[in-house]
């Protein structure tokens, strides 16, 4: 890599943290400079291009598949890079934050894959994208253990070969990190700071390890999009003098927009590309988004109403087995989120039959692999597809040629025979609410009736209050969506939060911050893009 130089970034409003120097060098952030000199302006016109075509959205409440990039779909001749030997099978991954101990826990879970989070389910305060990256480079370094100062117990990585390969998520392009300016004081976009630090000081030793610097790229709206990710990764490679096809990209297909330009992703990305996954409540988040003023066959109906069964949802996740295998790229499933209960035997069998049906039908659609939250569920997936798979690291062969989607069939919501309800009126504020109280204390994955909660599911909640009441959805009970009904449940949940934790808890922690948020950004007529943009505002740290 070139030789370091002042770097023209400055760190503001933080307080210094442990072992930052060996995160923050001058070399590292110049690096991440120079990402941000060249490929920011992009990033700008990007989020403007969003906001024209939701407006265009907003005008024809539809989507189609694009006519310019017809071509590229129509080709039979193109395939994405092989995948490397670390990412050849990856049919169970499983998802986290990168502290100290999800670190080790989720390296020695049995998983093929961990998803190092700095996106969902990481708050971004300081803290959490520094001390993350320290982890990643201990962990590389075989130097990382952690004693639990409650339990006393103590945890340390397992053997090499029995390690997960690590796939990191920075940030999406709409978030900026606050804490890192330019010398004009504008903020560099958090996805540079999060793939920049990491790149710089992972890519050769993850290469001496047999592995590579892969990423997960979130929220990705267009191939656009795609396409400046691919173009980071060129110049990140040439700078450290790295071979051009080293970092390997899975993109997430967790909006709407996105799944109409599945193909055209891949092609983008094709030299780096290694696959797509299926994002459930994102993608719900994102119709909702977009459709919003769309009428009454956009409105969704409770969120766990919403399986993947569901016409629309099957439609996209086959589309997506399909378009992958086409192209040669590995299809990862969605989801499962359940935390087992160490009291109650009944809600774990419950549960892991759920989670054991649904690894089944994506085994048997195509799927190559799928997400876990929690290491109990690593076995109960792994079975699922070793059903399927045998000793094949995955089934690309699969080419789901029976698979015939339309454009109308993504957005096809009125054809799930389900409508909202009162109690998920409630459910959406008690998730929003608990989740947005446990991230601003720095939190981004929260355990909430014994599902792993992150700000995914957050955005699905406050977007499904905001457009039943924009709707007037009237519910089973006679109550009508209004503004008045959201605050009384949001002050009963409230009232129900101090009883159950106590006064000096409720006292200690972000209970009122979280509760006005969430009614903010669920009846404000102004739809905020995200959550996580005014919430940041109000994040210490």
């Amino acid at each position: 890599m070139p030789a370091p130089a002042p770097s023209p970034l400055a760190i503001v409003d933080a307080e210094p943290l442990p072992r930052q120097e060996e995160v923050l060098t001058d070399a590292a952030l110049a690096f991440v400079a120079e990402l941000h000199r060249r490929f920011t302006p992009r990033r700008d016109e990007l989020l403007a291009r969003r906001a024209e075509r939701r407006a265009e959205i907003a005008r024809t409440s539809t989507l189609d598949f694009l006519p310019e990039t017809a071509a590229i779909r129509a080709d039979d001749s193109w395939r994405v890079a092989p995948a490397p030997a670390a990412l050849n099978d990856r049919r169970v991954e499983i998802t986290g934050p990168t502290d100290r101990k999800m670190t080790i826990n989720a390296l020695n879970s049995g998983a093929k894959v961990w998803l190092a989070d700095f996106e969902d389910a990481s708050a971004p305060t300081w803290e959490n994208v520094v001390l993350g990256q320290v982890n990643l480079i201990d962990a590389y370094r075989r130097t990382i253990d952690f004693t639990d100062p409650r339990s006393g117990k103590s945890y340390a990585l397992r053997p090499d070969e029995e390690l997960a390969t690590v796939v990191m998520r920075p940030r999406g392009w709409h978030l900026n990190e606050r804490h890192l300016v330019d010398a004009e004081g504008r903020a560099v976009p958090g996805a540079f700071v999060d793939f920049g630090l990491y790149f710089f000081h992972n890519a050769q030793r993850l290469l001496d390890l047999g592995k590579g610097p892969y990423f997960y790229l979130p929220k990705t709206e267009s191939h656009l999009e795609a396409r400046l990710w691919n173009d980071v990764f060129v110049f990140a490679q040439e700078y450290a003098g790295i071979p051009q096809g080293t970092i390997r990209a899975t993109v997430l297909i967790e909006t709407i927009t996105a799944a109409y330009e599945m193909e055209e992703i891949l092609y983008e990305l094709r030299d780096h590309a290694s696959g797509l996954n299926a994002g459930r409540w994102d993608y719900l988040f994102s119709i909702v988004k977009n459709f919003r003023d769309g009428g009454p066959r956009f409105v969704l109906p409770d969120r766990n109403a919403v399986t993947m069964t569901a016409p629309f949802m099957r439609a996209y996740t086959e589309l997506l087995v399909r378009t992958c295998h086409k192209r040669g790229a590995h299809a990862i499933g969605g989801m499962a989120a359940f935390i087992p209960s160490r009291k109650d035997a009944e809600v774990n069998k419950v549960a892991f039959e759920k989670v054991r049906a649904d690894k089944d039908r994506e085994a048997n659609d195509g799927f190559d692999g799928s997400w876990v939250a929690h290491p109990d569920l690593v076995p109960i997936a792994m079975e699922s597809f070793d059903k399927v798979l045998g000793d094949r690291p995955h089934q690309k062969d699969r080419l789901r040629e029976d698979v015939h989607v339309g454009a109308a069939d993504l957005i096809a919501i009125d054809s799930l025979d389900a409508k909202p309800t009162y109690s998920g009126l409630v459910n959406a504020v008690q998730v929003g609410i608990r989740y947005i109280e446990a991230w601003l204390r720095g939190l981004g994955a929260v355990a909430i009736f014994n599902l792993m909660e992150d700000a995914a599911t957050a955005e699905i909640s406050r977007s499904q209050i905001w457009q039943w009441i924009n709707a007037g959805v009237e519910f089973e009970n006679g109550d009508r969506a209004t503004p008045e009904l959201a605050r009384k449940v949001a002050a009963e949940e409230l009232s129900h939060i101090r009883q159950e934790i106590g006064e000096e808890a409720f006292a200690a922690g972000h209970w009122q911050e979280a509760h006005d948020l969430l009614l903010k950004v669920s009846l404000d007529e102004n739809y905020a893009d995200f959550l996580t943009l005014p919430a940041y505002e109000q994040l210490n740290g």
